[in-house]
């Protein structure tokens, strides 16, 4: 397939198809006319899209969070415990890193010695191994809706397997989940790869059969600017719209200022709204995912319950339709069942206090407002130019040439000139620009807010902010300060 930002023929899609259901013997597993006879028959409360519409119709933020364990029976224990002990409103399951990478055989050693050891040697749940019939048993067997949520480039299969299944949710896209996870995978390769599963989730959804999509917002969860983090998710959002999907949810990595944090969320979801609008995708349903803090946890767990909190509160006063939970092992590695769960109740007692309350306008947030707007306009406005009109295209291009730039990013296909850093309140700020095609008043005001800081901690704006920065809550703070600040 040539790489264009048009809708996927029918003929088209099912041509790549045949080759795709090959790559693992589950793929004969795959009966799309059963599945939308199953997908139909799934009641209205386990079903994704249904449920984020609903409490974005009566604003509320619901709690998910992420887990998944090798055996089928073990993921269901596992899913069922953070139900009822934890309290979660949505489910997941996290599919493990060799199902990311397509290393099938080694997901099938990983499932074989779970079974012998009666633990699992797999930090995740392999779709794709256990086939339409060991997903649909987990469907069958939970009470709330499924999310596939992964980190995979080339997830064609998987998506084809856990949807037939019966999950109604799926995150990822061609940017987020290329950039951020894989070195030399080719950027043009996943985008192309994601229209596929788009045009999927399109197909459902011509059958009647509604299947949410969620672009992975958070990319590297290091310091991303909420400008170029909000661009990517837009640009995500028009490509799945246009295959045909219809319910997306647009996703934001928690930074830390809560005004930085609440303007990010509402300007993704105004911003993503007037752009499907003026590509004549007038049917989209739009809502928001707030992931709480994807950097360096503190070790204490009492620090932790506090980050956790921290994020649940700027969750709901932005408004967002869902929040991804952390748990107070963070630090330490996988987290236990139990420390999963406590993180669910944890962000459910603070969701429950600040239900109704939203943050009102302020100046303050008024102006953060605008300025990520400016900015995203001004990465997307070049995005355009670059692909002359041609989204999947510009994209490409505008990574090639650094207009596009995530930081700390692994690819070889991401520039790595933009360098981020907070200012004297903790907003991320524009450190280096690199070639991300701001206007010069644009770079002023950025140069100008990481100034103030400096002034106020008696040193030279630079790289060793963002050092200092990438640390600080890991230590107990927002902003990485000098050692000797207020000594």
């Amino acid at each position: 397939m040539e790489l264009k930002f048009r809708k996927w023929t029918e003929e088209e899609f099912f041509k790549v198809r045949e080759e795709v259901l090959k790559q693992w013997p589950t793929g004969k597993e795959v009966d799309l006319e059963e599945a939308v006879r199953y997908h139909k028959n799934i009641p209205d409360h386990k079903n994704f899209s249904k449920k984020l519409a609903k409490a974005k119709l009566e604003g509320v933020t619901l709690a998910q969070p992420r887990a998944g364990v090798a055996l089928v029976e073990q993921h269901i224990e596992l899913l069922n415990f953070l139900d009822k002990e934890g309290g979660a409103d949505l489910l997941p399951s996290t599919i493990d890193s060799y199902t990311r990478q397509n290393k099938y055989e080694n997901c099938q050693h990983g499932i074989d010695e779970s079974k012998k050891t009666g633990r699992s040697m797999l930090n995740g749940f392999p779709g794709v191994n256990h086939g339409v019939k060991g997903c649909r048993e987990v469907v069958e067997a939970v009470n709330l809706p499924l999310q596939l949520r992964h980190g995979t480039p080339d997830a064609r299969l998987l998506s084809e397997i856990m949807m037939a299944a019966g999950f109604t949710s799926n995150e990822g896209g061609g940017i987020s989940y290329n950039i951020p996870y894989a070195k030399s995978v080719s950027l043009e390769q996943t985008i192309i790869d994601w229209q596929y599963i788009d045009r999927l989730v399109g197909w459902y959804e011509e059958q009647g059969v509604t299947i949410n999509r969620e672009p992975f917002g958070p990319l590297t969860g290091t310091l991303v600017p909420a400008s170029m983090s909000n661009a990517v998710q837009i640009l995500e959002c028009l490509l799945a719209a246009e295959q045909g999907v219809k319910n997306i949810t647009l996703g934001y990595g928690q930074c830390g200022n809560l005004i930085q944090d609440i303007a990010a969320i509402r300007m993704l979801e105004k911003q993503a709204t007037e752009y499907c609008n003026e590509y004549g995708y007038k049917d989209i349903i739009i809502t928001t995912v707030f992931h709480q803090w994807m950097g360096g946890f503190p070790e204490d767990e009492a620090k932790a319950f506090g980050v956790i909190s921290n994020g649940a509160s700027a969750a709901a006063l932005a408004g967002a339709t869902k929040v991804i939970v952390k748990t107070p092992h963070e630090a330490i590695g996988v987290p236990t069942k139990e420390a999963n769960a406590q993180g669910i109740r944890t962000t459910k007692m603070v969701l429950n206090l600040l239900k109704g309350q939203k943050l009102p306008m302020c100046d303050d947030l008024a102006e953060e407002m605008e300025i990520i707007r400016e900015e995203v306009k001004q990465i997307l406005d070049k995005v355009k130019e670059l692909g002359n009109g041609d989204l999947a295209v510009g994209t490409v291009k505008a990574f090639e040439q650094g207009v596009l730039d995530i930081p700390f990013a692994p690819s070889k296909f991401n520039a790595g000139k933009m360098l981020p850093a907070r200012d004297n309140t903790g907003k991320i700020r524009y450190l280096a620009v690199g070639n991300v095609p701001f206007s010069e008043e644009i770079k002023k005001f950025n140069m100008k807010k990481l100034e103030e800081r400096g002034v106020t901690e008696g040193r030279v704006v630079g790289f060793q902010m963002t050092v200092d920065d990438i640390f600080a809550v890991g230590k107990g703070n927002l902003i990485g300060r000098p050692e000797n600040f207020n000594k």
